[in-house]
């Protein structure tokens, strides 16, 4: 994997050169020839040799899929702001009424953020108090006036096409599909589920508190429909994530899968107490005996399967926690319930 991303990364220097060098009539540049394939699989030959498209994307599956997203996303925004105006010039209450007038007038009329939606924003974001000035206040209500008003203009145009549906001819990209394997990893809900989520975390990151919070949801409203597996990828400049990692493990290995998922909820729940004093305290706590399991802290018995844990996320994607794959199909970050519940929904249904 690393030697991949050097190459990749040196390309992208050689690249600039031959760029620099293109300047000053140099003729260094690839000898290319863009054509159509042979097969839409085939994506380039070389030597006389055919490679495909998987074998190229390689490693890249992921960032592909994102920059794919990005671009559908920009397309979607477009078509929702052409099929709002198209739906404004229409409506019979127009009467004259520009665009914005009657977007003002009609749509997003009373979108205003209360003081309970602001204190409410600032205690889910953890905004310090020292930083919460009048400038600040400003700039968390402007954000949540722009929320409510496309939460009215999404209303809105749902209200005005629900008895004749607008028919969209844009693909949206399909996510990549990993094979990852559950293994020996905790995992809690249906041992046979048909749909298996693999979640790499770590227990010093903010957004993994935040990850864990949807998965309580998801294991709430599928139960043993669905099997949440757990493996370790503690960042490097998390100075107590490794520690943790590794005591998780010592936990399941003295008290099973239970013992481990009550130390994850532990550690989750506080993350400022993930030093090794303060795990063993929590471990004892839990009802596992000290002795062992300062010993198996002090022993390092778990460092190997942490990296390997690791290095397997790296090969197949994962480059910041929280990473999810969902019957391999993988979700970075901490998304909304419901693009978990869609993918989900998907494959209970195949």
């Amino acid at each position: 994997m690393k030697t991949k991303l050097m190459i990749l990364s040196l390309f992208s220097v050689a690249l600039a050169m031959i760029t620099v060098s293109c300047s000053k009539e140099v003729k260094s540049t690839p000898s290319f020839i863009f054509k159509k394939a042979p097969d839409t699989s085939v994506a380039l030959k070389l030597a006389g040799k055919t490679y495909t498209h998987t074998e190229l994307n390689k490693g890249i599956e992921n960032d592909i899929y994102e920059a794919e997203m990005k671009v559908h996303e920009i397309k979607m925004n477009k078509l929702n702001a052409f099929i709002l105006e198209k739906l404004m010039e229409t409506h019979p209450g127009k009467k004259g009424l520009s665009n914005d007038e009657f977007l003002q007038k009609f749509i997003i009329k009373g979108a205003q953020p209360t003081d309970k939606d602001v204190a409410e924003f600032i205690t889910e974001r953890k905004i310090p108090k020292e930083h919460l000035n009048d400038q600040m206040k400003q700039r968390i209500k402007a954000f949540l006036v722009l929320e409510l008003k496309k939460k009215y203009i999404e209303k809105w145009i749902a209200e005005q096409t629900r008895k004749s549906s607008v028919e969209v001819y844009i693909t949206k990209p399909t996510r990549p599909v990993f094979d990852v394997k559950v293994g020996d990893a905790p995992f809690m809900g249906g041992a046979d589920a048909k749909v298996t989520i693999v979640e790499f975390s770590d227990f010093q990151c903010p957004f993994c508190q935040k990850g864990e919070k949807i998965i309580k949801d998801l294991k709430k409203k599928y139960g043993n429909k669905i099997k949440i597996a757990f493996k370790q990828f503690p960042l490097p400049f998390h100075s107590h994530a490794k520690g943790a990692a590794e005591a998780a493990l010592c936990a399941k290995s003295l008290g099973g899968n239970e013992k481990f998922w009550l130390l994850h909820d532990a550690m989750f729940g506080n993350q400022s107490k993930l030093d090794k004093s303060s795990l063993l305290d929590a471990a004892v706590k839990l009802g596992l005996k000290k002795a062992e399991f300062e010993k198996c802290q002090n022993s390092g018995k778990f460092t190997a399967k942490v990296e390997a844990e690791m290095e397997e996320g790296k090969k197949i994607g994962v480059k910041s926690t929280p990473t999810f794959f969902v019957n391999g199909k993988i979700i970075n970050g901490a998304h909304p319930l419901e693009t978990f519940s869609t993918i989900i929904d998907e494959e209970l249904t195949k």
